[in-house]
């Protein structure tokens, strides 16, 4: 397992050679899931929920008591431009309501007793223009998957990667659009609420971004660190930071997923070891997922960002791994399977 990486080469070479599942693990909890007392297939997607969790905690009868929710926040410079319904001051202090536990996913986290941690990356230095300038330098994406990667606590049994950042569903979208195409018209959402002024504005901005720095857009990283934003870049390093340690991630909405779809653009498997945790109303977020393959746990009409639909979808795991680890076999409750 890597602890860390100093250099970008070397977040490219671990994203190469990823670990992989326990398959001896999920063999186990298979054998086991097919002996519950239940009809096969009766609790549907929880059932391959479990098994899944089972595979990257390497226990085929696992348990799940130390959830991790980190929320990264950072500030773009792209929202000078008037891309978001909130002024940039919004992010420091949605940080300060955080850290006092005043906030949705405080609250979710709470409920199903995730361990939060908030890390906030240079608010006072807000990222360039992407249609000035790259967002980031090298050093600035390398410092940001760096921070992203450390904040994953070895011992959690299940992360998950929130976000704050006005302007940060503008990225979002450049990055998707770089990655898969389409402009901003196929991946531009109202993000915090703009009018349809502000949301014109908004597709303006991203196609501006995609234009000046197309020669440069070839490479997930370079998207990554030409159009995103530190909070971004660090949610990708926590990701892949969880698959070092075989922990098993729940995306959480737009954002998020923009930041896994730069690792699963550097390797198609990058996100095995994670599940979608809800479909958000943002526009774009059922095509990104569909990018990734992922099925969403949960369909709420979410839109709030800070990790809350992943930090929601702790519980349906926690109710998949109670049934798989929990329930009596037909043999141990004496109950006749035929």
């Amino acid at each position: 397992m890597m602890d860390a990486f100093s250099t970008l080469a070397e977040f490219r070479s671990f994203m190469a050679d990823l670990p992989e599942a326990d398959l001896l693990a999920k063999s186990a909890a298979t054998e086991r899931n097919s002996l519950l007392t239940k009809p096969a297939g009766a609790l549907g997607d929880l059932e391959n929920l479990a098994i899944w969790y089972a595979s990257w905690t390497g226990n085929g009868r696992p348990s799940l008591e130390a959830p991790q929710v980190v929320i990264f926040a950072g500030n773009h410079g792209v929202a000078a431009a008037g891309v978001s319904a909130f002024p940039p001051e919004v992010t420091q202090q949605m940080v300060y309501n955080f850290q006092a536990g005043g906030a949705a996913v405080n609250q979710l986290c709470k409920a199903f007793g995730a361990k939060m941690d908030v890390v906030a990356l240079d608010l006072e230095r807000p990222t360039q223009d992407f249609t000035k300038a790259p967002a980031m330098s090298e050093d600035e994406l390398l410092s940001a998957l760096q921070t992203g990667w450390r904040a994953v606590d070895p011992a959690a049994d299940l992360f998950v990667a929130g976000e704050m950042g006005i302007g940060n569903t503008t990225s979002a979208a450049a990055i998707a659009a770089a990655l898969y195409g389409g402009g901003a018209q196929a991946w531009v959402g109202r993000g915090s609420g703009v009018d349809d002024a502000g949301f014109a504005l908004k597709r303006s901005v991203v196609d501006a971004g995609l234009a000046r720095h197309e020669a440069i857009l070839v490479d997930p990283l370079a998207v990554l660190q030409t159009l995103g934003g530190r909070e971004i870049a660090a949610m990708s390093g926590a990701i892949a930071a969880a698959r070092a340690h075989r922990i098993p991630v729940l995306l959480d909405g737009f954002i998020c997923a923009a930041a896994a779809s730069v690792l699963h653009a550097l390797n198609p498997k990058a996100l095995d070891h994670t599940q979608a945790g809800h479909l958000s109303a943002e526009g774009a977020h059922a095509k990104l997922l569909g990018h990734l393959g992922k099925k969403p746990l949960l369909s709420l009409g979410l839109r709030l960002g800070e990790g809350s639909g992943g930090a929601l979808a702790i519980g349906v795991v926690k109710g998949a791994v109670a049934c798989l680890s929990g329930m009596a076999t037909f043999a141990e409750a004496g109950v006749s399977d035929t």
